[in-house]
């Protein structure tokens, strides 16, 4: 670092007058080349000359040998919020239109033979300087990081909780989420659990894949499972399976699609209960949705997936009479000719009316697993016609 006598104190002193002269260059030079500068706010162009008289108070100060080339100093003159509104490389640019205009007046700022000596001193502190603004905002970024983490788990919270006010939708707003649609939630195991990772690196996982997808996405690590409320959704399946490889091995449950953040509580409860309940189902896929685990859930106790399935199967039944009797009587024969006979009907009348319940309730009797979530919705209706029974 140059130290006193390097220059003269007649160059140090009228390179000192001619501070205020240099700034307001510098600051001409900024609207002249750069577009950047000229979009800015009154406020933020003000910010901005703060730091180039800033730079220039420091140059000399380093000059004089009396402090070091200190960027704290030339960035403190501006708030916190600059590194917000002008970029690293924004902010390299203004660097080079000061030591641009300070070059440009070597010549008339210096005595003859400390030309050269200033010039190297102008280069030398413009590396140290623009090493120090790179520092400013890698130091901001990380703040900046660790501030919209915790935000982010809060506002994960609140709507696991089903707790999406308006200052959670206020705080959404600060990740982004202000205008965000179409709302799934995925709930799976957190990679953490085995060892190889620490939930930062997980959610970071997450986070990189939203980007790669270009959907908004807010992650946190909840004990054992990893969640993530993905915006911006077309099909929840599929994007379920794009973001598979960023949970555990096990269990990926996604809820149902949702208009928006206030309304993913829904989603959050049916993808945690689902996960709960997947095991009960032992030919599930990866991913599952919660809305085909609504059997499992059910008797997991989730009053939620008990009424739907009363919503979706019990109570349109019940308004055709023949189809709620062939429901039963089906579940309790083996095979459609059994049906027939016990009905007293002919079997391509069992096969029409299990069409027509298919239509009514959207469960084909015909597979399994269906056949299975319609029994479990026909005990609960059952059972809750006759309240009493439950307490005998």
């Amino acid at each position: 670092m140059p130290r006193r006598g390097l220059v003269s104190l007649t160059t140090r002193r009228q390179v000192r007058r001619s501070a205020g002269d240099l700034a307001s260059a510098a600051t001409r030079r900024l609207e002249a080349t750069h577009d950047w500068y000229t979009r800015l706010g009154a406020e933020e162009r003000s910010w901005v000359a703060l730091v180039a008289q800033a730079g220039i108070a420091n140059f000399i100060e380093w000059l004089d040998g009396i402090a070091p080339a200190d960027s704290r100093a030339t960035f403190g003159a501006a708030p916190r919020e600059l590194t917000g509104t002008v970029s690293l490389a924004q902010t390299l640019e203004l660097v080079r239109s000061v030591v641009d205009v300070v070059e440009e007046r070597v010549e008339e700022l210096a005595r003859p033979a400390d030309v050269t000596d200033l010039r190297i001193a102008v280069l030398r502190y413009s590396r140290e300087i623009a090493f120090g603004a790179a520092q400013v905002y890698a130091h901001a970024a990380e703040q900046r990081g660790a501030w919209d983490a915790r935000l982010e788990s809060l506002v994960i919270d609140a709507v696991m909780r089903g707790e999406v006010d308006e200052s959670i939708r206020s705080r959404a707003a600060a990740l982004g989420w202000d205008d965000v649609t179409n709302v799934v939630v995925l709930v799976g195991g957190s990679p953490d659990m085995s060892g190889d990772e620490d939930p930062a690196t997980a959610v970071g996982r997450v986070h990189s894949t939203a980007r790669r997808l270009d959907q908004p996405v807010l992650a946190g690590v909840q004990g054992p499972r990893l969640v993530a409320v993905v915006g911006s959704v077309d099909d929840a399946g599929a994007t379920a399976a794009a973001f598979a490889e960023c949970f555990a091995d096990g269990d990926l449950v996604h809820g149902p699609l949702v208009a928006d953040l206030a309304e993913g509580a829904l989603s959050a409860h049916a993808a945690v209960a689902g996960h709960v309940a997947a095991p009960g189902w032992p030919s599930r896929g990866r991913p599952v949705a919660a809305d085909d685990l609504l059997a499992e859930r059910a008797i997991a106790g989730d009053d939620l997936a008990r009424a739907t399935l009363m919503e979706l199967v019990q109570l349109p039944l019940e308004e055709h009479p023949s189809l709620l009797e062939t429901a039963r009587t089906h579940l309790e024969s083996a095979g459609l000719e059994a049906t027939a006979r016990t009905l007293i009907v002919h079997v391509n009348t069992v096969r029409y009316r299990l069409g027509r319940i298919t239509d009514v309730t959207g469960y084909d009797l015909t597979d399994p697993h269906e056949a299975f979530t319609v029994r479990v919705a026909l005990a609960l209706g059952a059972i809750l016609e006759d309240p009493s029974k439950v307490l005998q």
